[in-house]
């Protein structure tokens, strides 16, 4: 119950976040409205419209002035008004597709965010027989090294904040990497991306990385039970290795390893993690890898979470539910990465150059033809209605053209940054007012 009454005034004391009104009806506010309108789709369709503008004039000047016979006969324009009606309603659909389709999406990847940082919140807690804080223990989760007298609750509570640091960093990655934004220097990620990973993923800069630091790192993910073979602690010697970044091990050091034997060391009593070959020889051969090799910011953030959550997993600080539970978790992350592709299926899939070719030489014909229709009825005034018809036309689409890549920064885009705040200010919320999992268990034992 106290739990329920310090969730309960936390929620009272926060201004609820405030929501846009996703539509409003008002006839004549749109008729007049520049903003959003003309103003984003007329520097696309200038060019064509003063084209057809003048040429529309220079038929009602050939017939006006110099009286020339240039009406067409009124059967040509009902048939190309029925195939331009059709082709611009399915360019406009499919635009629209793709839109709605980023939407979903984005919102998508928002959900399992949201999900599992719920999820690593509540359920990643100590379990009841562990051991007090060491150097070798449960600092080793987290990317610092503790302080001095931090206790265990202490230090994994530092490492699940880290955690949901990087599902944040991840939509906000996967946001600059849809905008083709590389790098990390970004002002949206102080104070959310993890120091080490920047550091790590800095592809301008050479880091260098000594061979000892580069054996610990190596040892935490690749030998058992903690220990190093003497093979790779005999080489503790050799020169600096050049590295980027140390979170894609053998994609980006410059070397790779290709076949790795366990020779267990220190070890007294077998457990259950006890390799069944632990007196085979350490093998480690290396080739070289091309510098040509990328990784986008969110793949790599995608795998430090899955490295983090295995290290939880095999510490046994994730319980509850059991392996099903754990492999819940990680199809979590699998269906962040699926949403990141999704995501790029939108924003790397053009429509069909003939497609747009054809709809573009379909509209001009019909408004070059229009002229001749209306020269000998309406005369002078033909031009100016021309225009009207002209801009209605290549504006539908200019706005097609506007919504079929939603990622980027113009008014008519997904507001990406938007969503990215309020999902920080939930993050943060969690962090600093929900209780974390374990805690009534303590407080009642």
């Amino acid at each position: 119950m106290s739990g329920f009454r310090s969730i309960s005034s936390s929620i009272l004391k926060v201004r609820p976040i405030d929501r846009k009104e996703l539509s409003r009806y008002s006839w004549i506010f749109d008729i007049m409205t520049i903003q959003g309108s003309v103003s984003g789709i007329l520097p696309r369709i200038i060019g064509p419209v003063l084209t057809v503008t003048l040429f529309s004039l220079a038929v009602a000047t050939a017939n006006e002035i110099y009286g020339k016979d240039l009406e067409l006969n009124n059967g040509v324009i009902p048939l190309l008004s029925v195939v331009v009606g059709l082709i611009l309603v399915f360019r406009n659909g499919t635009s629209y597709d793709r839109y709605y389709e980023g939407r979903k999406d984005f919102g998508a990847l928002t959900s399992s965010v949201r999900n599992l940082s719920r999820v690593i919140w509540v359920q990643v807690f100590l379990p009841s027989t562990s051991p007090a804080l060491s150097g070798s223990g449960h600092g080793d989760i987290i990317s610092e090294d503790p302080k001095p007298g931090t206790t265990a609750t202490e230090a994994l509570t530092i490492a699940k904040v880290r955690v949901l640091r990087l599902l944040l960093s991840f939509v906000y990655a996967a946001r600059h990497h849809l905008r083709n934004e590389p790098g990390v220097e970004w002002a949206d990620y102080k104070g959310i991306l993890p120091h080490d990973l920047k550091d790590a993923y800095c592809l301008d800069s050479s880091v260098q990385l000594d061979h000892e630091t580069f054996l610990d790192r190596y040892a935490t993910y690749s030998a058992i039970n903690g220990s190093v073979s003497t093979h790779l602690a005999s080489s503790k010697s050799a020169d600096p290795i050049q590295r980027r970044p140390f979170f894609s091990r053998w994609n980006s050091i410059g070397a790779a390893p290709e076949t790795i034997g366990q020779k267990g060391t220190g070890v007294d009593e077998p457990d259950q993690r006890t390799p069944l070959l632990r007196d085979a020889p350490t093998i480690v051969n290396v080739k070289a890898v091309s510098s040509d090799s990328f990784l986008p910011l969110p793949l790599v953030i995608a795998h430090e979470l899955s490295m983090t959550l295995l290290d939880f997993k095999l510490k046994n600080y994730i319980e509850v539910g059991g392996p099903v539970g754990f492999n819940a978790i990680n199809m979590t992350i699998t269906g962040m990465v699926d949403m990141l592709t999704s995501l790029e299926r939108v924003a790397t899939t053009p429509i069909p150059i003939s497609y747009g070719i054809h709809l573009k030489q379909c509209v001009t014909l019909y408004l070059f033809a229009l002229p001749f229709t209306l020269v000998q009825s309406m005369h002078w005034k033909m031009v100016p209605l021309v225009t009207l018809v002209a801009f209605t036309l290549m504006g539908i689409e200019g706005i097609a053209d506007e919504i079929e890549m939603p990622f980027g920064n113009d008014n008519s885009d997904l507001p990406l940054d938007r969503y990215c705040s309020s999902l920080r200010s939930e993050i943060e919320y969690m962090i600093e007012r929900l209780p974390e999992g374990g805690t009534r268990a303590l407080a009642s034992s």
